[in-house]
């Protein structure tokens, strides 16, 4: 069975890669425990992981890729998609038919625009290619899209005129993700380009969802921008940190999570 009929990954090595994800590490002979399995099945999982980069080797098993490091978007995509699913259903709730929606670049926005495919007459900004195609199967969205440098990995567009096309429109809602958060609350992503247009959507949105699933918390990036307390909401698959929800009660900053308002 493959996740999502795209990727060449099983329901098995989409487990192991979630197990490692929140573990840090594990060895061969407790994930052939765990999925009772040969160890030679697992080795032949595991190496097909670390080829896509999901993983990485060690010896006698496998554990997160280096701090700080980003994969490839179609392998991204992988990483705790039944969670990025829920919360993705969480935001479509939030958002009204004949609304103006702007989506910011990654794959859990990717995700919330597949969730809204039910809702009617939205009007959709985006540099973000992979949210334009799904979001053209529905004939009564209008699309806008920035222009700009295109980035062949990822299909979406980034650069100086991607910040100035966002700040053209006032929208309802501003849907964007973000590759991780510091203890302190701090935004951080990997190209200062990144950056620029999740704040220009923050800045001209009405409202405004941080969505992100609970593997973004504490993750290494090295470009600061903004505080997640910055945000209308934000959206998540688990209670955040403690450090992260003592921040969030002291603003006004709404969090979702599985479904229910905390």
């Amino acid at each position: 069975m493959n996740v999502q009929g795209q990727f060449d990954i099983t329901k098995r090595q989409a487990e192991i890669v979630d197990l490692v994800q929140n573990a840090g590490v594990a060895s061969v002979e407790e994930l052939a425990e765990r999925f009772d399995v040969t160890t030679q099945t697992i080795r032949r999982d595991v190496n097909g992981l670390c080829e896509l980069g999901l993983l990485r080797r060690t010896h006698g098993g496998v554990e997160t890729p280096a701090p700080g490091q980003n994969i490839h978007y179609s392998t991204r995509k992988i990483l705790n998609f039944p969670a990025k699913q829920l919360l993705a259903d969480l935001v479509a709730n939030e958002v009204s038919d004949g609304q103006s929606v702007a989506f910011s670049i990654g794959t859990t926005p990717e995700i919330v625009m597949q969730a809204l495919m039910g809702h009617e007459n939205l009007r959709i900004f985006t540099n973000n290619i992979n949210v334009a195609y799904i979001a053209s199967g529905n004939p009564t969205f209008q699309i806008t899209i920035a222009g700009g440098r295109l980035r062949n990995d990822d299909l979406d567009v980034i650069g100086a005129r991607t910040g100035q096309f966002f700040s053209n429109y006032k929208v309802d809602v501003g849907i964007f993700g973000v590759a991780g958060v510091d203890e302190d609350g701090t935004l951080l992503d990997f190209h200062e380009d990144e950056v620029a247009a999740r704040q220009s959507i923050l800045n001209n949105s009405r409202r405004s969802f941080l969505v992100l699933d609970h593997s973004k918390f504490g993750r290494e990036a090295h470009v600061r921008g903004g505080n997640i307390c910055d945000v209308s909401a934000v959206c998540t698959d688990q209670r955040p940190p403690t450090s992260i929800l003592n921040r969030l009660l002291e603003t006004n900053t709404g969090l979702l999570v599985s479904g229910a308002r905390k």
